[in-house]
């Protein structure tokens, strides 16, 4: 309990710490004294706008799609028991994508859905590839089908998206959703991470003790009277609009639900009544400091924050399958 705690405060210090951070720097500087008088006392200056309309909506916006994306990646982890399972491996980010890259060659689709709504049909769809393969196989200790299955998933729908972003001339668009980046976060995005990542934790909260049955396996679920493909269809109809609206407001950002959620059971076991909201935590952290890398490690240009979540991601995606085989 100590060790929660302590671990707690941490999160909790470096998400403000970072939050702070990231509404002053960028490729111009804030003083702290400025960024307040600009959220207390706006007075419709320069700064107080780029602090106001830009910096903290876009920091919000990265501190909720990390915790979103981690928590995501736990819930997959708990109902597949696939230690692999991450919306991005497993594709449903990519179907995301490929809805967005649509819509935006289409402005007739575009003006009748958005971004939001068509990342929501992507992700449905692909959710549910995802939900009839991992019925089939997840009682199977042999992972190396649902991995072959998800990265063929991702492929198939990125390139998709290539083809119709460059027969409609949006390649650049394009580049964008497949990197990552928070560059046109708004307070609506802000308000929509809110809303779905606010029902997200209440459902991850409510249902914690159930993942927790069901992660033993079938069996003992059954044995205890919880009915596992039951549990899984509704994780993963709490797992599509995570992603849909994370992917139509950073872009397909990926890894960040594979490594966190394994970083923070070490500490805290496998009890996802803690599990998955210190995911939620671990998550938001690691994004805010990856976008502030990402604007100011090359300023004034950008990095694409999808780079740094791959880079730490890759390496430890290898790790697991190295591991999984061995064992």
């Amino acid at each position: 309990m100590k060790k929660n705690i302590i671990l707690c405060l941490l999160l909790l210090l470096l998400a403000a710490a970072g939050l702070l951070t990231a509404v002053c720097a960028g490729a111009k500087s804030i003083p702290l004294n400025v960024v307040a008088d600009s959220i207390l006392h706006f007075d419709g200056g320069l700064e107080a706008l780029l602090v106001r309309d830009s910096r903290l909506p876009r920091a919000l916006s990265s501190a909720l799609v990390g915790g979103m994306l981690a928590l995501a990646g736990a819930l997959m982890q708990g109902i597949t028991r696939n230690p692999l399972a991450e919306p991005s491996i497993m594709g449903m980010t990519q179907g995301a994508t490929l809805a967005v890259a649509i819509s935006s060659v289409s402005l007739s689709v575009y003006s009748t859905l958005g971004n939001t709504a068509a990342a929501l049909i992507g992700a449905f769809f692909s959710g549910i590839l995802v939900l009839l393969f991992s019925l089939k196989t997840v009682r199977s200790t042999n992972i190396t089908g649902l991995l072959i299955a998800g990265t063929a998933i991702s492929t198939f729908f990125i390139s998709l998206a290539s083809i119709i972003a460059l027969l409609g001339n949006r390649s650049q668009e394009l580049a964008f959703w497949l990197s990552g980046g928070f560059r046109s976060a708004k307070w609506d995005s802000v308000f929509w991470l809110f809303v779905i990542g606010s029902c997200a934790l209440l459902f991850s909260i409510f249902m914690a003790r159930k993942i927790n049955l069901v992660s033993l396996g079938d069996e003992v679920a059954l044995g205890l009277g919880v009915k596992p493909a039951r549990v899984r269809i509704y994780c993963l109809a709490m797992i599509v609009p995570i992603c849909a609206v994370c992917v139509s407001v950073g872009g397909n950002i990926a890894f960040v639900g594979l490594v966190i959620p394994h970083i923070i059971r070490r500490v805290v076991g496998n009890n996802h009544s803690i599990l998955l909201p210190f995911s939620f935590l671990a998550g938001a952290v690691l994004m805010i400091w990856a976008d502030i890398a990402a604007k100011t490690l090359n300023s004034p240009y950008e990095i694409p924050v999808g780079l740094f979540s791959a880079f730490i991601g890759v390496p430890f995606f290898i790790y697991l399958v190295r591991k999984e085989k061995t064992s």
